[in-house]
């Protein structure tokens, strides 16, 4: 005789929800690849720039960048610049103490962006505050022009360049892209421009009038200077001699 089974029914089981769920999968799916794509190329992308500034940066650390945008662009306006490499030892070490008191007298106590100088012309309401580094940056790496954009940029890329290149190399670099006067770049053909002579024999005051011109070049004259142009030599000289005395000459000289 067949047993019969005693077990108690259970409670009903809920009906099942697996197929709505998913069906709520496969909606959703799509949309979280597209997700999870974006951010991988977002990544990548970031990644790649980064790389490529990056190796960029590690080139002209040990090779003389032979031009720049911005020598590009004024070459095809003036149909040619003047523009002649010269090693920092052969540059009077005057000239280097000269441009850094005159334009980022703070040049080896910070790290690419002077934040109290940014702090305090943002205060005055006014723009500039650009660091040696900043410059650098700008003229060998990216172009001129008021935009936030470039400026973004600029801010990123100096703090990769200090991490790369010593104090030393950035002020070479600077003295060799710097615009003196129109289609005139670097020290050597500036030297050689106004003065007739070899950077290397650049006096204290020829070193000094062709730092007051900057950054304004194309309307200042380091022959002629006009009387803005001779106080502001005089301030540069006091102020290459006090960043001698006081050390803040030191990350750049040997």
């Amino acid at each position: 005789m067949a047993e019969t089974s005693t077990a108690k029914k259970g409670p009903a089981k809920k009906p099942t929800t697996k197929k709505k769920t998913t069906q709520k999968t496969k909606k959703a799916g799509p949309v979280a690849r597209t997700l999870r794509f974006l951010r991988r190329s977002f990544l990548w992308g970031a990644l790649g720039v980064f790389g490529f500034a990056l190796l960029w940066t590690l080139i002209y650390a040990v090779i003389n960048p032979p031009t720049t945008p911005y020598m590009i662009s004024e070459g095809r306006r003036l149909d040619g610049v003047r523009h002649d490499w010269v090693a920092i030892e052969d540059i009077a070490p005057v000239m280097a103490r000269s441009v850094v008191a005159a334009e980022d007298a703070n040049f080896c106590l910070h790290w690419g962006l002077d934040v109290n100088a940014i702090r305090d012309a943002l205060d005055r309401g006014r723009g500039g505050a650009s660091t040696i580094s900043q410059q650098v940056v700008k003229n060998v790496f990216l172009w001129h022009g008021r935009s936030w954009s470039r400026k973004a940029i600029e801010a990123l890329w100096t703090p990769l360049t200090e991490a790369v290149w010593s104090k030393r190399r950035i002020v070479e670099i600077y003295l060799n892209v710097a615009e003196f006067d129109e289609g005139v770049f670097g020290v050597q053909a500036a030297a050689r421009h106004y003065f007739g002579v070899d950077a290397s024999d650049l006096s204290e005051l020829q070193a000094a009038r062709l730092a007051a011109i900057l950054p304004s070049p194309k309307n200042r004259s380091a022959s002629n200077p006009s009387q803005f142009t001779r106080d502001r030599t005089r301030a540069i000289m006091s102020g290459a001699a006090t960043i001698a005395a006081d050390g803040r000459a030191a990350c750049f000289e040997s």
